[in-house]
C-alpha cells in the first residue's frame, strides 16, 4: 500500500477522533454553561446527556460514577468527566471533557471578578440571586432523586438509604465516614448478590 492509500485511509479515522472529542467538549461545555448551583444540580443534565442520549454510561455506571466523583477531591462535575472523556477516548477525551465543564464557570468567574463588586448591593442583582437560590435548591433535590433511584432496588438499600441520611443529616457523620460506612455494609450485606 503506498503512503497516499495509506493517509487517505487515516484521516476519516483521525476526522471521527475530532468529531467525538468536539462532541465530548460541547456537551461538557453545554452542561457547564447552562447549570447552576454546580454539582450535584448539573447531575440530572449529566445523566440526560451521557446515559439517556449518548448511551455512553449505563445508568447503574452512572451511579457509580457520581460515588467515585463524590469521593475523590474536587468539584463532582470534574471528576465526573475526567471519568467520561477516558472511557471515551482516553487522555485527549479527559481533557476535552474537563475543558468543556470547567471553561464556563472559569468565564463567569472572571467576569463576577471583574464586575460583581461595582453591582453587588443593586437591587436587581440581589433580587436576581434572590430568586436563583430556590431554585437551585429545586435543581439538587432533583438530582438526589433522579441519580439515587437507581441505588433502590429493595428494602434493604432503602433501608440503608434512611440511616445513611440520618447520619449526615441529623449526627452530622463527615461524608468520608458515611462512605467507608457503606462500603462495609456492602461487604456485609450484600456481598452474595449478583
Amino acid at each position: 500500500m503506498s503512503q497516499e492509500e495509506s493517509s487517505l485511509l487515516k484521516e476519516p479515522q483521525e476526522e471521527n477522533v475530532y468529531k467525538v472529542l468536539l462532541q465530548i467538549f460541547v456537551i461538557f461545555f453545554k452542561i457547564g454553561a447552562f447549570t447552576f448551583g454546580g454539582g450535584l444540580a448539573m447531575l440530572p443534565l449529566v445523566k440526560q446527556e451521557i446515559v439517556d442520549k449518548k448511551n455512553w454510561v449505563s445508568p447503574q455506571e452512572f451511579v457509580d460514577i457520581v460515588a467515585v466523583a463524590m469521593t475523590a477531591p474536587g468539584a463532582i462535575i470534574i471528576n465526573s468527566a475526567v471519568y467520561v472523556g477516558y472511557k471515551i477516548k482516553g487522555s485527549a477525551g479527559s481533557l476535552a471533557a474537563v475543558l468543556g465543564a470547567a471553561l464556563p464557570s472559569f468565564s463567569v468567574i472572571l467576569v463576577i471578578a471583574v464586575f460583581f463588586l461595582q453591582f453587588q448591593n443593586l437591587f436587581w442583582v440581589e433580587a436576581l440571586f434572590s430568586g436563583i437560590r430556590p431554585a437551585v435548591g429545586a435543581l439538587i433535590a432533583a438530582a438526589v432523586f433522579k441519580v439515587g433511584r437507581p441505588s433502590l432496588t429493595n428494602t434493604k438499600s432503602l433501608a440503608f438509604i434512611v440511616l445513611f441520611l440520618l447520619f449526615a443529616l441529623f449526627l452530622e457523620f463527615h461524608p468520608i465516614l458515611i462512605i467507608v460506612i457503606g462500603s462495609f455494609t456492602g461487604l456485609l450485606f450484600y456481598r452474595n448478590e449478583d
